[in-house]
């Protein structure tokens, strides 16, 4: 019997050790404002694409109320929706707006 034999092992007394705080979620909207900040209007619409199948899809699904704070998927497509319409008509302003700045 070594002096260590009794280290490392479950003690069910103790219980499960609490997990850190991991906050990836930081990072996750960090990187997706630089995303935003870099390609402005198509990065939002392409964001909001994205959600838009996704809640398309688990409404078919059968999802009628999201965790989304606006709650009733049907709202939560209207808005996305006009996000989408909103980035997409900005998109032709941001190119001017960029071509104005850095085109000279």
């Amino acid at each position: 019997m070594t002096a260590y034999e009794g280290l490392n092992r479950y003690d069910a007394s103790v219980g499960d050790p609490v997990p850190a705080f991991d906050p990836l979620k930081l990072c996750v909207f960090t990187t997706v404002a630089l995303i935003t900040c870099v390609f402005g209007p198509v990065a939002l619409l392409v964001f909001s694409g994205v959600a838009i199948a996704g809640y398309a899809r688990a409404r078919r699904a059968g999802l009628l109320r999201s965790k989304c704070r606006l709650g009733d998927t049907r709202v939560v497509l209207l808005y996305l929706s006009v996000i989408a319409a909103l980035s997409a008509a900005a998109i032709p302003f941001w190119v001017l707006l960029w071509i104005r700045v850095f085109g000279g």
